[in-house]
């Protein structure tokens, strides 16, 4: 189908109503007359655009997810192969700017995956696959040439964006739990530095130290 520019903006309209409400109030939760009302036009207008509310739904997500690309800056640490002291900074940089600019894009992977199961995983492996494997790959080199606990790669990978999804919210259900960070600079700082903490080998002086420490005086 070829768009005239009217056609692009009413087009464009429609899907970015769609986005806004299914990320509010979930696939199911969300009707094509609503959506109709937010873009402007009629309920038979937006289904010349498209035939079903599902293949809406798609456009959404696929419109917010399109542009998602790891940054140049965090692509060129890890071509040279940067310390994760280096690296790992940037990939939590990338992690909590999109959480921050793109919560809308959060929530609608989440309906995707709690609502249309079936079809999620395809359309966000096609977009956020390539980001992750690269992201992988990283970790498990740097695993394999000792620079990282001998963890596995994969777990690490998913955990490091889970940590930034989930822990703001997830933080205040834990009693005595300090409240969630001010703002992405502070974010990054403790993601950081709990992730370094975390994978980062200790250093073998540390390890005999305490192990001298340890050891019964003679």
């Amino acid at each position: 189908m070829t768009f005239s520019s009217k056609n692009s903006d009413q087009l464009n309209k429609i899907v970015h109503a769609a986005a806004q409400l299914f990320a509010r109030q979930g696939y199911h939760g969300t009707s094509t007359r609503e959506i109709a009302r937010i873009a402007e036009i009629s309920e038979n207008t937006l289904f010349r655009y498209f035939d079903h509310k599902e293949d809406l739904f798609w456009a959404a997500l696929r419109s917010r997810l399109s542009g998602l690309e790891l940054r140049r800056d965090l692509l060129e640490g890890i071509a040279e192969s940067a310390s994760p002291e280096v690296v790992l900074p940037q990939i939590l940089a990338q992690l909590v700017d999109t959480a921050i600019l793109k919560p809308e894009l959060l929530r609608l992977i989440a309906v995707a995956f709690i609502e249309l199961h079936w079809k999620a995983a395809a359309v966000c492996y096609e977009y956020l696959s390539p980001m992750f494997s690269t992201v992988n790959g990283y970790l498990a080199r740097n695993i394999a040439s000792g620079k990282l606990r001998n963890l596995d790669s994969s777990l690490v990978t998913a955990a490091l964006a889970s940590t930034v999804m989930v822990h703001p919210e997830f933080s205040k259900l834990i009693a005595g739990a300090p409240a969630p960070y001010s703002d992405s600079k502070e974010a990054i700082r403790v993601y950081t530095k709990f992730w370094l903490d975390v994978l980062t080998p200790e250093p073998a002086f540390s390890t005999a130290a305490a192990q001298i420490a340890g050891a019964p005086s003679s």
